[in-house]
């Protein structure tokens, strides 16, 4: 059986779906790994790596495509990308189907099964599989970062012979996977850390991680869907939390934004007034700029500066990582092949609880097919 590693071409990204170690441990379970030439160069895997874990180097994408059963991708493949995996090899990727109402379609018209990693439900047999989770702690602390290099102050406190020197506050909206990263990665820097959530289970986890929890009143155990993400709330409740939200913020040097709800625009919770009451030099980083943003003036891909505060909406914060982003990556990707290969084949099961949420473009039911048979290879 062939795992195919090709070189991610999309803007912006410099992680690899599969790092040495992940495909030295498939090597020795009898798969065969083809990884494109300088597929980890860029997250600092050199091909002599790859090599010494037991990998063949393709010469080129073609070449790394051919003859697949499985491609392991961290972007969905492009038009031309996707011409080369083979008809019946499972496309394992992040693939914003809900975003990309065509791509499912190209899919099926190809051939080719989609397991897409967004949609790894949130179980406990599925923990070690969650991209979305992985990549979240890495922007979780990347943001913190970034914003701390845009802060015109230090963020501990300090005594100098120049005198006392206050820390800075810091304010997370959202404390799931990411948000809780960055609360943590504010307290080790040393600000004066408070977050915002609506969902009861957060406040129990920011309070653990040393900072204050805001509008606790606002709290609701109906906020909370059963793959833990925050629910849609009313106008009512919206209009109750943007109020908390408002009067916090104008006090904070350093505001980082997690808030999303799957397959829905980010919610507005900063708006421009709110902005414009914070003090000039406060740093906003909004890491749901690519889902629309948390905050009214976020711009995708830009840093703009409002009265002297500056509302960074980034892109693909986790490839900014990319070593660590990888290899955690690569875990995820390495513990759902090893859930499904099965004799050596990859065995597609739709009414498994894992692999069945994640099937995108698939033509038909599949239930235990292994790739390469007729069955899972649809003219």
């Amino acid at each position: 059986m062939r795992i195919s590693v090709p070189t991610e071409t999309a803007a912006h990204e410099r992680r690899v779906a599969l790092v040495p170690e992940s495909v030295g441990r498939l090597v020795k379970a009898g798969a065969e790994v083809v990884v494109e030439q300088g597929a980890g160069a860029r997250a600092y895997f050199p091909d002599q790596a790859y090599a010494d874990a037991g990998a063949t180097l393709a010469p080129d994408a073609a070449a790394a495509y051919a003859g697949a059963a499985v491609v392991a991708k961290v972007q969905r493949p492009t038009p031309d990308e996707l011409r080369l995996v083979p008809r019946g090899a499972v496309l394992v990727s992040l693939m914003q189907p809900g975003a990309n109402g065509d791509f499912p379609q190209q899919l099926a018209e190809r051939g080719v099964i989609g397991l897409a990693l967004e949609l790894v439900p949130r179980i406990t047999r599925a923990q070690s599989m969650d991209v979305l989770s992985s990549q979240a702690t890495v922007a979780g602390y990347k943001a913190v970062l970034l914003a701390a290099s845009a802060l015109g102050k230090f963020l501990p406190m300090l005594t100098t012979a120049a005198g006392s020197i206050a820390p800075a506050k810091a304010f997370v909206v959202g404390a799931g996977v990411a948000g809780l990263q960055a609360i943590a990665t504010a307290r080790r820097l040393g600000a004066v850390v408070s977050a915002f959530d609506v969902r009861a289970a957060a406040r129990e986890q920011v309070q653990s991680l040393g900072a204050s929890f805001v509008a606790s009143e606002l709290v609701s155990s109906d906020a909370e869907t059963k793959g833990g993400y925050a629910k849609a709330q009313s106008e009512d409740e919206q209009r109750r939390t943007l109020a908390a939200i408002g009067g916090h913020i104008k006090d904070m040097d350093l505001v980082v934004t997690t808030a999303q709800i799957p397959g829905r625009p980010a919610p507005r919770l900063i708006t421009a007034d709110m902005v414009r009451s914070m003090r000039p030099g406060s740093v906003i980083v909004d890491l749901a700029a690519e889902t629309g943003g948390n905050c009214e003036l976020t711009r995708l891909g830009e840093a703009v500066v409002v009265e002297g505060v500056s509302v960074i909406g980034p892109v693909n914060l986790p490839s900014t990582v990319p070593l660590h982003a990888s290899q955690m990556y690569s875990k995820n990707v390495l513990t759902l092949l090893q859930h499904l290969i099965r004799d050596g084949a990859v065995t597609i099961d739709a009414s498994d609880e894992i692999t069945g949420p994640m099937l995108v473009g698939h033509p038909a039911p599949m239930s235990a097919m292994p790739t390469g048979s007729p069955a899972a290879s649809p003219a």
